[in-house]
């Protein structure tokens, strides 16, 4: 990669409010039939160049592959906010307004369907998005917390419990860590989401020998 292409701050990709590196984790409103707003998590893909279109995917028919593919677009927001990501990967949660109260930043976006492929009984659609409008809500020193991080990588096992191309055993092994990492390094907000996981999913009353444990 060229050094005038990317720096460690990521991809700044014309009217986005921040740059973006890897997959960066967002939330997504989506305005449903009900003329509410759907919340959901969403993986923003970065390009390789600035030129280049972001990307994101949906797995099946999810409310945002149907708000996607009936409405055009959505509001794609950045928060730090760690029960904001919980509500929104485990949740179903429908809003009035398409700006959450957490959302550090925002972009309106318009989505084109750009590729449709198989993962074993899932359709995996990826959609490549187009700003139309974004503001920065608040600016804020970012610092590390490993709490934080294991509550979004929570979200993604806790959401595959139920999916038989996943070994259960192995996520609920993975939820128990992730668990340990936020009750040692986490603050009370990393604690509050973790327990939203814990009601959203009973992960912790699941056997590992009998039926609970085989998804």
């Amino acid at each position: 990669m060229r050094d005038d292409v990317v720096d460690v701050e990521g991809i700044a990709v014309d009217g986005w409010p921040v740059p973006l590196r890897g997959v960066t984790e967002s939330v997504v409103t989506t305005l449903g039939p009900n003329d509410r707003w759907n919340v959901a998590a969403l993986g923003l893909h970065a390009p390789e160049r600035p030129d280049e279109p972001v990307t994101a995917r949906t797995y099946g028919r999810t409310r945002t592959w149907r708000n996607f593919t009936e409405r055009g677009g959505g509001v794609v927001q950045f928060t730090t906010d760690p029960r904001t990501f919980v509500d929104a990967a485990l949740t179903v949660r429908e809003v009035d307004d398409p700006v959450l109260p957490t959302a550090d930043s925002w972009v309106e976006v318009t989505v084109e369907e750009v590729e449709i492929e198989s993962g074993g009984d899932t359709t995996i659609r990826t959609w490549a998005l187009d700003p139309v409008e974004s503001e920065v809500v608040a600016e804020r020193v970012p610092t590390i917390n490993r709490g934080f991080g294991a509550v979004v990588d929570a979200t993604v096992a806790a959401s595959r419990l139920d999916v038989s191309e996943f070994d259960t055993e192995a996520l609920l092994d993975r939820l128990a860590y992730f668990a340990d990492v936020v009750d040692r390094c986490g603050g009370s907000a990393e604690r509050e989401a973790f327990e939203r996981i814990d009601d959203a999913t009973g992960w912790r009353d699941r056997g590992r020998d009998g039926d609970d444990a085989t998804g």
